[in-house]
C-alpha cells in the first residue's frame, strides 16, 4: 500500500488524520480490501477503492513447494517483476524472504538474481506489500531481507518498511538484513534505533577466492567487512549470522573451514551452512557428508555452526535462486 498516497487522498477528502491509522491497522492485520474495514464509512471505503490501490503489486503467479514453501511472482506498477517467498515451519514460524531491488548490480556468481540486470530500488510500499500479501493468508513471525537485490544499497526504504513490520506481527528482533558486505549500509544499520539482526553473506574466508565468487570483495575486502560487523556487535550486542553457501569443490574443503574459523570471533559470529541447489549455475552443491565435515571443523575450533534446513528447492525458491525467469519473457 502506498501510505503517502493514502495520506494525501484522505487529506483531499477532508478526513481526520486517524483514518490513515485505521486503514493501516486493518491492512496490517490481514484485511483483503477496503470493504472489510467496517469502522470506516461506506462512502469513504468506495472512494479509497477508486483512488488508492490496495496494493502496489499485482500477483502474476504462485508456486507451492511440496514442503509448503510458497513463492510468488509479483509485478510492479511499471511492469517490473520480483519474487518473494514464505517458508512455513513445524514450530509455527512463518518466515518471509523479502526482495529489496529489481535485479541486482553486484553479480555474485552463485546467485541467480546476480545474473539479472539491475533495474531500480523498490519503494518501502512495494517491500511492505510483499509481506502484506502473505499476511492476508497466514500469521508471519520472521522476516529476512535476503530476496532479490542488496538491501544495504536501498537501506532508506528497507528501514522504512522495517519500522512498520511490528504491526504485521514481526518484531525488530525477528527481522534480519542480509548483506554481501556493503560497509556503508552496515555502519548505518549500526546507528539505527531498531534492534534488527545483521546477516553476512560470506562464502569464502580467502580474499582471492571470495573475490572470484563475490566481486564486491574487490571493493570492500573481507577484513574491512568483518571490522564493520564487529562495530555492529560492539554497539548492538547482537550476534552476526554468517551465511555460507556450500559449493562443491570450491569452498567446502576442510582447509576452507580452517580459514573461516581463523577469521571469525566465536563470540560475535554464528555460521549457517547453506546447501546449494544449482539451477542453471556454474556450480554444484556440496554433498551432505562434506557439509557435515565442514561444520565439525568449525565447531572443533569453537565456532558455532548449523546446517540450514533448505526449503523450496523444487520451486527454485532456495538461497540464491530468485531470478524471475518471466523477466526475460
Amino acid at each position: 500500500m502506498d501510505l503517502a498516497l493514502l495520506d494525501t487522498t484522505l487529506a483531499d477528502l477532508g478526513q481526520p488524520k486517524f483514518r490513515a491509522r485505521q486503514v493501516w491497522s486493518w491492512a496490517a492485520r490481514g484485511a483483503a480490501g477496503y470493504d472489510e474495514m467496517t469502522d470506516l464509512p461506506a462512502a469513504l471505503r468506495g472512494e479509497l477503492a477508486e483512488r488508492v490501490p490496495f496494493s502496489t503489486l499485482t500477483v502474476e503467479r504462485e508456486t507451492r513447494s511440496k514442503d509448503g514453501t510458497l513463492k510468488v511472482l509479483l509485478s510492479t506498477h511499471d511492469n517490473r517483476k520480483i519474487e518473494t517467498v514464505l517458508m512455513r515451519y513445524k514450530d509455527g514460524r512463518g518466515s518471509v524472504c523479502l526482495s529489496s531491488q529489481v535485479g541486482c548490480a553486484l553479480t555474485c556468481t552463485f546467485c541467480a538474481t546476480g545474473r539479472m540486470k539491475f533495474a531500480r530500488n523498490l519503494t518501502a510500499g512495494e517491500i511492505l506489500d510483499q509481506a502484506l500479501y502473505f499476511r492476508r493468508q497466514t500469521d508471519i513471525t520472521n522476516v529476512i531481507f535476503m530476496g532479490m537485490g542488496e538491501p544495504m544499497m536501498n537501506l532508506d526504504h528497507v528501514l522504512a518498511a522495517s519500522r512498520l513490520l511490528p504491526d504485521l506481527g514481526v518484531t525488530h528482533r525477528r527481522t534480519a538484513i542480509s548483506t554481501v558486505g556493503w560497509i556503508p549500509g552496515i555502519d548505518r544499520l549500526t546507528q539505527t534505533d531498531m534492534p534488527i539482526r545483521l546477516a553476512l553473506s560470506l562464502h569464502a574466508a580467502d580474499e582471492d577466492l571470495r573475490s572470484a565468487i563475490m566481486p564486491v570483495n574487490d571493493r570492500y575486502p573481507l577484513a574491512d567487512v568483518l571490522a564493520a560487523c564487529e562495530r555492529f556487535y560492539s554497539v548492538k550486542k547482537r550476534q552476526v549470522f554468517v551465511e555460507y553457501v556450500m559449493l562443491d569443490g570450491i569452498n567446502d574443503q576442510p582447509h576452507h573451514a580452517e580459514e573461516l574459523a581463523a577469521v571469525l570471533d566465536p563470540v560475535i559470529y554464528k555460521v549457517n551452512l547453506i546447501p546449494y541447489n544449482p539451477t542453471d549455475s556454474i556450480y554444484d552443491g556440496s554433498a551432505r557428508d562434506t557439509i557435515a565435515a565442514f561444520r565439525d571443523v568449525l565447531e572443533a575450533r569453537g565456532v558455532r555452526a548449523t546446517i540450514r534446513l533448505t526449503r523450496g528447492q523444487d520451486i527454485d525458491a532456495a538461497c540464491g535462486q530468485l531470478a524471475v525467469k518471466a523477466a526475460a519473457a
